[in-house]
């Protein structure tokens, strides 16, 4: 499923190709964290950062005022997925080799219980409502249903084959799950828990994002190259963009205009203009860039760099060359 990458240093910045500067989205700092992080995701007050390390088994807790590491947290065998409740008052991670989900109290920064879930759990997101956590289980190709109130598994859910990240419609009612090894997404009505359809994308599909809206679903597609763009409506593709080397983090700003994919081969993050789904600019980052989180106020930025096992920043700056395009 998911090799270990060998970490590497590498120098991270602004790409110095060709003369012209303009004023544009670029790594504005980097942040060393734990070795080979995988996910990042934001505090709802954009406060923190949260980083799960997949070799060092822990969470790194990035203060965004200043962009320093303030704490780290061990967790379980190889997290992989973070995601914060919608108050902030805690922090899920799964545990890929141990088949857990880790549940982090952030006042204190401490693991308050640990819950088992299916095989290989990758992806987590949380209900809106904050009353649900939604697992993704690589290995059984499944979803697991978590009560946050006794933190319990209420409800399993069949999917596609190897599903990886989910997403929720904003009201909640609906969750997409990218299924990697069938080239599809899956459409569960959460009110049930039941499989309502399955939406035929690109190669690969991994990180997905919903629209503020909830009319339109964004799929990186890791092995075509492109990311798929849903109606919700219809639950069919309307559209394709193309992207880098095999996209696969996503995430959309909290207004919906922008949306932001890691390039895993090619070191870089495209961000997509939402309106016209068009890539208007395109950021060097950091070796094997995974995961990618917005702030609440729609920057800065995190993209977690696999190989460098840093984090790149991404705000408004100076760019140059072919990696500044809008």
């Amino acid at each position: 499923m998911f090799g270990v990458v060998s970490v590497s240093a590498m120098a991270l910045g602004v790409a110095g190709m060709g003369a012209g500067a303009a004023t544009a989205d670029t790594v504005v700092d980097t942040v060393r964290v734990g070795t080979a992080p995988f996910g990042v995701a934001v505090s709802p007050d954009g406060s923190r950062a949260y980083v799960t390390n997949v070799v060092s088994d822990s969470v790194s807790v990035i203060d965004t005022a200043g962009n320093t590491v303030i704490d780290s947290i061990g967790v379980g065998d190889a997290p992989a997925g973070v995601a914060v409740s919608p108050n902030g008052s805690h922090v899920y991670v799964t545990n890929q080799l141990e088949d857990t989900v880790s549940v982090i109290e952030t006042a204190g920064n401490t693991v308050i219980d640990t819950i088992e879930v299916g095989d290989t759990p990758v992806g987590v997101a949380t209900t809106p409502d904050g009353l649900g956590v939604y697992v993704t289980n690589n290995g059984d190709d499944t979803v697991s249903v978590i009560e946050t109130a006794d933190r319990t598994v209420v409800e399993t859910i069949g999917v596609g084959n190897g599903p990886q990240y989910v997403a929720f419609t904003p009201n909640g009612s609906r969750a997409f799950v990218t299924n990697a090894l069938e080239d599809s997404v899956s459409v569960i009505e959460t009110s049930e828990n039941t499989l309502m359809n399955t939406i035929r994308v690109g190669d690969y599909p991994r990180g997905l994002a919903v629209t503020p809206d909830g009319l339109r679903v964004y799929v990186a597609n890791g092995g075509s190259d492109t990311v798929s763009v849903i109606d919700t409506a219809t639950d069919t593709v309307a559209q394709t963009i193309p992207a880098e080397d095999f996209p696969w983090g996503l995430a959309l700003t909290p207004d919906g205009s922008r949306a932001y994919v890691t390039n895993l081969y090619d070191a870089s993050v495209s961000v997509i203009d939402t309106a016209t789904n068009s890539v208007v600019e395109r950021i060097r980052v950091g070796n094997y860039p995974y995961g990618v989180a917005v702030s609440p106020d729609g920057s800065p930025v995190y993209v977690v760099n696999h190989e460098a096992s840093t984090v790149s920043v991404i705000a408004d700056g100076t760019c140059f060359g072919s990696f500044c395009t809008s």
